[in-house]
């Protein structure tokens, strides 16, 4: 049922220019109102960081901040896309209508305490936040709230949508969201995620976009050393076709990155294996040269299906389009951030900052030049599309900004120079540096509301831009159909194996002031003792 869908119809042209002089004291009255909702950011930061839901299974996370909103005014639809930790929160009513979004899961083996400068797994061999998805959600929603309240009392019209992005790890969801028609009638949308610094960027930012896809073959078993002639292995087929994959990487794109894990191996060695399983990224910097690889792959996996005798099917599992902002929303944003500044860092947070990038062995300077040692303590200005780029990550939001104008607030609640999607990415992510940031964040998050709700030439901007500039040569073309289910099961299995040990660490704010504090953490713990 897309209850969104139906309920809201934008009518820009009926949105109300307000006077700057009001504008600014609304802004003024924002900044104060999420200042004094400082507590709730760190508890929000410190609470999903101690559930450490991996992609599909974020039901902890997605129960508390549901009911979070619910408790502050939002209407809330879960089980959004056909999937159980998804949902929809809106307020408001009447146009403009602007989506808020940050991502929810964490990545496998990366449970670490925060605040502590070494391995120090709070669980042995669980998932945890090595990558920072724990913080967002609290930027947007104490952002939302503030403004949420400055809206009520002052009577402006428009509304407000919050929504998670689902197993961004697995970039599983958003597509999926876009396909089943959630942001239909959005008129902007603003995502966060958190980084080292504090920033924006519009048009190509240089990432790559990518189809991710199981492969499987089917063969027949056999004693494999009695009658291995007999078998049929489908393990020889996942291998031949790792095998050709390797050698097509030769022929392919420097800008290409193609990478696979064998998810089902067999069940021991003195059996012919008769299933098993390859999980593929294909990564590129257009559509064309994502859907070539794919369908390439697609042969591979037919010839070594030929030449094993067995059979093969395969499943898209997540796909991201690459990644292009919306210039408005950024000139807009940017001022804002360039108005909030960076945060106040400690010599505490500074220390814990210089000792984590020793022992990551941080490299002297970023992709970009810039000195890597300790927080950043200056905000770049405002930086436009990619002359070329060699290609690197991706995130499916780009599959929601080819359909909305969107733009991108990096947030500066880790450490620069980590190696990302490791245990040492999430030491920073329940500590002062995380908390301070993401505050920074919903203060330049809720500015750029103001500004949407109270001058109606941004959105109109933000959607020329969008029609003549971004989509006027390239067309979104989804690598799902209606017949591609979200695929919730995966991460099933290690949730439930980790889940029960992990309760006993979740944050409890009612006997804590903070989960360093929970753990009898000192911060910052530089060094074993």
């Amino acid at each position: 049922m897309l209850l969104f869908c139906c309920i809201i119809h934008s009518d820009l042209s009926a949105q109300k220019k307000y006077d700057e002089k009001f504008i600014e004291a609304l802004k003024k009255e924002a900044l104060s109102s999420v200042a004094s909702k400082e507590k709730g950011v760190q508890e929000m930061i410190d609470m999903v960081f101690s559930f450490g839901e991996l992609g599909f299974q974020e039901f902890e996370t997605s129960k508390y901040l549901t009911g979070v909103l619910e408790k502050n005014g939002f209407a809330v639809e879960k089980g959004i896309a056909g999937v159980p930790t998804a949902w929809m929160a809106k307020w408001g009513s009447g146009s403009p209508v602007i989506a808020l979004g940050s991502d929810l899961d964490c990545i496998p083996k990366a449970s670490q305490k925060p605040g502590v400068a070494y391995k120090d797994p709070i669980v042995e061999g669980a998932p945890g936040h090595g990558e920072g998805h724990n913080s967002g959600q609290s930027v947007i929603i104490f952002a939302a709230i503030a403004v949420k309240e400055i809206m009520e009392k002052n009577k402006i019209p428009g509304t407000i949508i919050i929504w998670p992005g689902v197993a961004e790890e697995l970039v599983g969801t958003k597509a999926w969201y876009i396909r089943d028609g959630y942001f239909k009638n959005v008129d902007a949308c603003i995502f966060t995620h958190v980084n080292g610094d504090f920033s924006c960027d519009y048009g190509d930012a240089g990432n790559n976009g990518l189809v991710s896809v199981k492969f499987s073959f089917e063969g027949d078993a056999a004693h494999a050393a009695g009658a291995p002639w007999r078998g049929k292995s489908a393990l020889d087929a996942v291998e031949l076709m790792d095998v050709g994959w390797n050698f097509k990487r030769e022929h392919l794109k420097p800008t290409q990155r193609s990478h696979y894990v064998i998810t089902d191996g067999g069940d021991q060695p003195n059996v012919v294996p008769s299933q098993a399983s390859v999980w593929y990224y294909f990564r590129e910097r257009t559509y064309d040269d994502i859907k070539s690889m794919y369908e390439s792959g697609i042969k591979m996996a037919q010839g070594a299906a030929l030449m094993t005798d067995t059979k093969f099917k395969y499943q898209i599992l997540g796909t991201a389009w690459p990644g292009f902002f919306n210039k408005p929303l950024g000139e807009a944003l940017h001022a804002n951030i360039m108005k909030v500044g960076m945060p106040e860092w400690s010599d505490a947070d500074q220390q814990l900052a210089k000792a984590t990038q020793k022992l990551m062995e941080a490299p002297k300077k970023d992709q970009n030049g810039k000195e890597i040692n300790g927080l950043r303590t200056t905000i770049d200005t405002l930086k436009g599309s990619v002359q070329f780029s060699w290609g690197g990550g991706s995130d499916d939001i780009a599959d929601i900004a080819w359909n909305v104008p969107t733009i991108v607030l990096y947030y500066p609640a880790n450490i620069p120079g980590l190696k990302g999607h490791h245990w040492g990415n999430a030491i920073a992510m329940a500590t002062p540096i995380a908390h301070k940031g993401s505050l920074a964040g919903a203060k330049a998050t809720a500015l750029t509301l103001i500004d949407l709700f109270t001058n109606p030439k941004i959105v109109a901007d933000a959607k020329d831009y969008f029609t003549n500039v971004q989509t006027k040569d390239v067309k979104y073309k989804p690598f799902i159909t209606k017949d591609d289910p979200p695929a919730t099961y995966l991460n099933k299995e290690t949730m439930e194996k980790y889940r029960e040990q992990m309760k006993k660490y979740y944050y409890d704010p009612s006997k804590y002031k903070t989960y360093l504090e929970q753990l009898g953490i000192t911060y910052p713990t530089l060094e074993k003792k």
